[in-house]
């Protein structure tokens, strides 16, 4: 009886060490590719393990349950949409069901596109629920933010990261409160006495400034100029503003019939800012148009490398420009 007994339990500490030496060993070794699974609700911890053993995880289901239950886990898995990385053990694979480390998938909003490119690149993304593809831009920006009329600038550019299967409405609710408190806290330490009656112009400023510059230090000296001109009551006669107001019918030239034909954003033939942002400001330029360098300058001319060149008086922007551009 006693050898019987010894033999039990020689077996039984085998079967720990063997087990103890499986749950740190990798399922998958480096070099091989991330494995996508998904937990479903309510599936249990035997669900769980079976789910992950079915979307291609090399573990077996009985052993990976018998881990969690084992580990004081066996009620805590969460739900949802995982990715299994070379090199993780069964041991890390129940930390992650636990902690609930969902895979991380991302969107990148470019500073300066508009918002149409922003749809664009939200509609291509795999990664996402796709709730508002058949939503007008009218009907997205009412689920979203309905004090607006226009959708331009109003979504903050930046990398927003989302678990898989997220609605794409999340992502657009994100980045416009991510611009709204933006938009705010720059308002709330703006420099005085700017030409703006609202945080709304300072917006659309800003999506001017994010178009129009060429090199970052060059920033606040355009949006000083802008300011300038609307101070003095000067067209701002900047070509970003026309080419948004032709949409579709510009080709990549701008043309002098183009800057004289009138539309809502054509600042060559109306005077202060257009009626809407003309692209998605980034935190920069933001910071630039609500506090612009102090400066005499008047105009600028890009310079062809990239930066500008500005002038206070129209007699020196004449000369740059044949300096420059002809």
């Amino acid at each position: 009886m006693k050898k019987f007994l010894s033999g039990i339990i020689i077996l039984a500490v085998a079967f720990a060490a063997g087990f103890f030496y499986w749950s740190m060993q990798p399922i998958v070794k480096a070099g091989g590719e991330a494995i996508p699974f998904t937990v479903t609700a309510g599936s249990g911890v035997r669900g769980a393990a079976e789910e992950v053993a079915k979307s291609g995880v090399p573990v077996q289901p009985v052993l990976l349950e018998a881990l969690a239950r084992l580990t004081g886990n066996g009620g805590r898995i969460k739900a949802g949409s995982y990715e299994l990385e070379p090199g993780t053990t069964p041991q890390r694979l129940v930390q992650q069901l636990v902690r609930g480390e969902f895979a991380q998938h991302s969107l990148v909003v470019i500073e300066g596109w508009t918002f149409r490119q922003m749809r664009q690149a939200v509609a291509d993304n795999a990664a996402l629920k796709h709730d508002t593809v058949a939503l007008s831009d009218a009907e997205l920006l009412a689920r979203v933010a309905p004090d607006y009329q226009q959708a331009e600038g109003l979504f903050f550019p930046d990398t927003y990261l989302f678990a898989k299967g997220a609605s794409d409405l999340q992502i657009y609710k994100r980045a416009h409160a991510v611009m709204r408190k933006k938009l705010e806290e720059g308002w709330a330490n703006r420099a005085p006495d700017l030409p703006y009656k609202a945080p709304y112009e300072a917006l659309v400023m800003a999506s001017i400034v994010e178009k129009e510059t060429g090199q970052k230090a060059d920033r606040e000296l355009i949006a000083g100029v802008f300011v300038n001109r609307l101070r003095k009551g000067m067209l701002l006669q900047t070509d970003p503003t026309v080419i948004y107001g032709m949409g579709e019918r510009y080709q990549g030239n701008i043309r002098k019939r183009d800057l004289q034909t009138d539309t809502p954003y054509n600042t060559y033939t109306r005077a202060g800012l257009p009626p809407t942002p003309i692209a998605l400001p980034g935190a920069a330029a933001l910071a630039a148009a609500l506090n612009p360098a102090r400066t005499e300058a008047l105009y600028f001319v890009a310079r062809g490398d990239g930066s500008s060149h500005f002038s206070g008086s129209l007699n020196e922007h004449n000369q740059a420009v044949n300096k420059y551009q002809r």
